[in-house]
C-alpha cells in the first residue's frame, strides 16, 4: 500500500477548539477534502475527515467496499459528530456532493448543536450535463436484483475541468480501483441509497436553520446548479450565502477553484465565530434589563 493509499483513510488535522467534521462524496475518500481541510487547519480549526464504511471507498480498505443503507451512513455521521461535540467547544460540518446531503440531514435533526454548514456541490438531483439522457430508466434497475450487481464505470470528465488533474485521475482509475477523486466504478446500490437519502432531505429542507454556505459550480457535470438554488430557496436558515464558481466541474474541492472554496469556508466560519462571540448571553441580557428597571 502506498502513502497515498493510506491517506484515503480517515484524516485528522489537529487545531483549535472549533472542530470541523468534513464528509466526502459517495464512493469517495478523505483525499477529496484534504486541501480544504489543510486550509481550515491553518486558520486554526481542528478537522476530521472520516472514511465511512459502506459509503466511502479506498484502496486497501476492505471494510468500505460493501454498500450499506443510507441510514448506516447517517448513523456513522452522527457518531462522528457526537464524538467531536464531546471533545471540542464548537463543531461545524462541511460536505461534498452526497456528503453535503448528509450534512443537511444532520442539520435537520441536530442543527442547534452545529455552528455552521458548508455545502460543496450539494447533490439533490443527478441532472448535470455529463449524466446520460437515459437516466430516467434507472429506477428499472434500482427495483430489480440488478441493482446489487450492476455498476457504473466512472468516465470523462471525472468531475474535473482541470485537464492536468483530470488526466492524472483517469490514469489512476485505469490502473487501480480508486483515485483521489473516488472509486473507478459506482455500484448501482449506492446510487439507489443516495436517491433515498435525497428524497428524505428534500422534504425537510425548511428544518435547516444553521448558518449555511453553499458553493456550487455553474458547469457542474453531475448536479446542475438547480440543487444549490433549491437549497438556498428552501432552507430555514436566516444566514445563508451562495457562491457560484466559474472554472470547475463537480469536484470543486480538487478542481481549478479549490482555493476559492477554501477561502469561502474559512471566511464564513470566521464570521459565524465573530457573531457568536459578540452575541449577548441570555443571562447578561436579563441582568441589563434588571439594571434598566432599577
Amino acid at each position: 500500500m502506498t502513502a497515498e493509499d493510506g491517506l484515503m483513510n480517515t484524516i485528522e488535522l489537529a487545531g483549535g477548539d472549533h472542530a470541523v467534521l468534513a464528509l466526502h462524496g459517495l464512493y469517495g475518500n478523505p483525499l477529496e477534502l484534504r486541501y480544504v481541510g489543510r486550509q481550515l487547519q491553518r486558520a486554526g480549526y481542528t478537522v476530521v475527515i472520516p472514511l465511512i464504511a459502506g459509503y466511502g471507498y479506498a484502496r486497501g480498505s476492505s471494510g468500505s467496499v460493501k454498500t450499506a443503507a443510507w441510514q448506516h451512513w447517517y448513523k456513522e455521521v452522527q457518531r462522528q459528530f457526537d464524538a467531536l461535540k464531546k471533545r471540542y467547544k464548537t463543531v461545524s460540518v462541511i460536505g461534498l456532493c452526497i456528503g453535503a446531503v448528509l450534512a443537511l440531514r444532520l442539520a435537520q435533526e441536530r442543527g442547534s448543536g452545529i455552528a455552521a454548514l458548508g455545502l460543496f456541490a450539494p447533490t439533490l438531483a443527478y441532472d448535470g450535463w455529463s449524466i446520460p439522457r437515459y437516466r430516467f430508466l434507472l429506477p428499472l434497475v434500482y427495483y430489480t436484483p440488478f441493482r446489487f450487481t450492476y455498476a457504473y464505470q466512472e468516465r470523462f470528465p471525472y468531475g474535473l475541468k482541470n485537464e492536468v488533474l483530470r488526466n492524472r485521475i483517469a490514469q489512476e482509475m485505469r490502473n487501480s480501483d480508486a483515485s483521489e477523486a473516488g472509486a473507478s466504478t459506482l455500484p448501482a446500490e449506492g446510487i439507489f441509497q443516495a436517491h433515498r437519502l435525497i428524497r428524505k432531505v428534500r422534504r425537510h429542507l425548511g428544518d435547516v436553520r444553521t448558518p449555511t454556505l453553499i458553493v456550487h459550480a455553474a458547469q457542474d457535470d453531475v448536479a446542475s446548479r438547480k440543487s444549490a438554488d433549491l437549497v438556498e430557496a428552501k432552507i430555514g436558515a436566516q444566514c445563508r450565502k451562495k457562491v457560484i464558481l466559474q472554472n470547475s466541474y463537480h469536484m470543486i474541492t480538487l478542481d481549478n477553484d479549490k482555493e476559492i472554496v477554501a477561502r469561502e469556508i474559512v471566511d464564513f466560519l470566521a464570521v459565524q465565530r465573530f457573531k457568536a462571540d459578540v452575541r449577548p448571553s441570555p443571562v447578561s441580557t436579563v441582568q441589563r434589563l434588571q439594571v434598566m428597571a432599577g
